[in-house]
This record gives structure tokens, C-alpha cells and sequence, in this order.
């Protein structure tokens, strides 16, 4: 029987590029070996190729529950386990839902939301030592921690963004029903985060200068990568279910899903807000080109 050093592991999806990469980066510098998981091969084998320190990669498209699970099992055939899994992946298309085609609408909830939900699942079997298709690997289950991308789309209404943001909030409401589902079973040791940050200036908003129906994701400070990197390892250390970068928009969300009549009369200020911002961006970004 093959038994396997227990060796600190984390899986990352969505992590061929931008935050994902950048998350996947931290971890191994925090001395994980690292499964770097995304839809496209290339950017995965890449990623993993400069992180090095023995990064695993792999294809995945996490609305597929079959794909995250080989994933998976062959980090725990490799390391012994999991102890954090991070569900960054996401999607996003704006504009009202009646416009939208069905296609565009499914892809949104079944990217976000039941891909996390696959990830989360999946990293609950492997953290309780009971992922199935691997026996004899030494797999352990010593808890964990999984840690959920969402969004501040999660927290509040986004005009422009509703599918978007419903995806969002199916994150919420999972993660925090998992969490105390896993403490009504008597499991102390495996923790869920969510971490909602505000607009990010990743290849997610790269192509959204021009879109009037994103605005809102422009209306505060763009984060950058490392902002919510940063978050990450804050959560890692804290293990705090519900963190927003920045806090202060955080409040302003959630201020907003608890007085909704407020948060559309201001709903149009922001709005505007966020045009002047990305009008500003795109001559930035022209003259930055040129």
C-alpha cells in the first residue's frame, strides 16, 4: 500500500492568471505545495511553471463535478490532504437579466455558484479524510480551511449585474448554511470564508471601460490584486466568515441591502460615479498605449 508524506496543500481555482495566480503565489510563499486549477490548460501549466516549488496544475471546469474531484484527488495522492481550498473562479456579464440569453444567465450561476459549491463539497470530503477514488494514499482528514471569492455583488443589489450578483449571493447563503451545517455535525475543524471585495483591476474589468451597465464596479477605489491577496492571508491567520475589501464599501453594501429604498436613491450617483471613472481609465489606458 502507497503511503504519502503528509506535505501542506492548497488548491487554487481560476488561477492561471490575475487573482487567482497571485493567490496561488501567496500560498506557496506560506510553504504549500499548490494545485493551480483553471479552464484554460495553458494558463494553468504556465502558472504552476512560475510559482515552481513543485505547484501541481491542472484543466478544470468547475461546473463539472467529476473534473474538480480528479483534481483533487490526485493533490491529496500528492500531498496527503488538503488544508486550504480556495474557489476563486468566476464569470462575469452585465446588463438587465431580460436581455441577457439563457446561456449567458446559466453560465453566470453555474460558474459562481455551483462551482463553488462543487469545490466547497469537494474540499469537505477531502478535510474529513473521506474523498472517495483514493484509498491507500494515506489521505488524512485533519480539517482545513476553504475560502470563497464572492463579491461585494454578494452583500447588496448591483444594477446591471442582477444574475451576476444572484450568483453572488447563492455564495453567500451556501457558505454560511456549510459553516453551521459542519458545526451541527460536530465538525470544529474545517472553517468557510467568504471574502467580498470590491471592483478588482483584473482581466475581469479589462474589458468593462466601455460598458455603462458595469459602472457600479468602478464607482469606489479599484482594488488591485494584492489588496485582496492580502485579505486572503488576513483570513488564512483569522479565519473570519465575512470579510470586505475595503471595509468601508463593505458597510456602504450592506447599509444598502438593509435599507433598499436608500440604496436606490443613491443607486444613481454611483452609478455616475463609476462613468466618470471608467471614461477616465479608458483615456489612461489610450494614452498608456500609445
Amino acid at each position: 500500500m502507497k503511503t504519502t508524506t503528509r506535505t501542506r496543500s492548497a488548491l487554487v481555482t481560476g488561477a492561471g492568471r490575475g487573482l487567482g495566480r497571485d493567490i496561488a503565489g501567496l500560498l506557496a510563499d506560506r510553504g504549500y505545495r499548490v494545485m493551480i486549477t483553471d479552464l484554460d490548460e495553458q494558463s494553468s501549466r504556465t502558472a504552476a511553471a512560475e510559482i515552481g516549488r513543485g505547484a501541481l496544475w491542472a484543466a478544470v471546469d468547475i461546473r463539472d463535478r467529476g473534473q474538480v474531484d480528479e483534481a483533487r484527488d490526485r493533490l491529496v495522492a500528492e500531498t496527503g490532504g488538503v488544508d486550504v481550498w480556495v474557489n476563486n473562479a468566476g464569470v462575469l456579464l452585465t446588463g438587465p437579466a431580460w436581455e441577457q440569453t439563457d446561456e449567458q444567465r446559466r453560465l453566470m450561476l453555474d460558474v459562481n455558484a455551483l462551482g463553488t459549491i462543487n469545490g466547497t463539497v469537494a474540499a469537505i470530503e477531502a478535510m474529513r479524510g473521506r474523498s472517495a477514488g483514493i484509498p491507500g494514499t494515506g489521505a488524512t482528514g485533519s480539517g482545513g480551511h476553504i475560502v470563497n471569492i464572492v463579491s461585494l455583488a454578494g452583500i447588496s443589489a448591483v444594477p446591471g449585474e442582477a444574475v451576476y450578483a444572484a450568483s453572488k449571493h447563492a455564495v453567500m447563503g451556501f457558505s454560511s448554511s456549510t459553516a453551521a451545517d459542519l458545526r451541527l455535525a460536530g465538525v470544529d475543524d474545517i472553517d468557510i470564508s467568504c471574502i467580498c471585495p470590491d471592483g478588482i483591476w483584473t482581466p475581469m474589468l479589462f474589458d468593462k471601460l466601455e460598458d455603462p451597465q458595469a459602472a457600479l464596479s468602478f464607482s469606489g477605489v479599484l482594488l488591485q490584486s494584492e489588496d485582496v491577496v492580502r485579505a486572503v492571508g488576513r483570513v488564512l491567520e483569522s479565519r473570519r466568515p465575512v470579510t470586505a475589501v475595503p471595509a468601508r464599501r463593505g458597510a456602504l453594501a450592506r447599509l444598502g441591502a438593509a435599507f433598499p429604498r436608500l440604496a436606490s436613491a443613491l443607486l444613481p450617483l454611483m452609478a455616475a460615479k463609476g462613468r466618470r471613472k471608467q471614461r477616465t481609465l479608458l483615456r489612461t489606458q489610450g494614452s498608456s498605449r500609445s
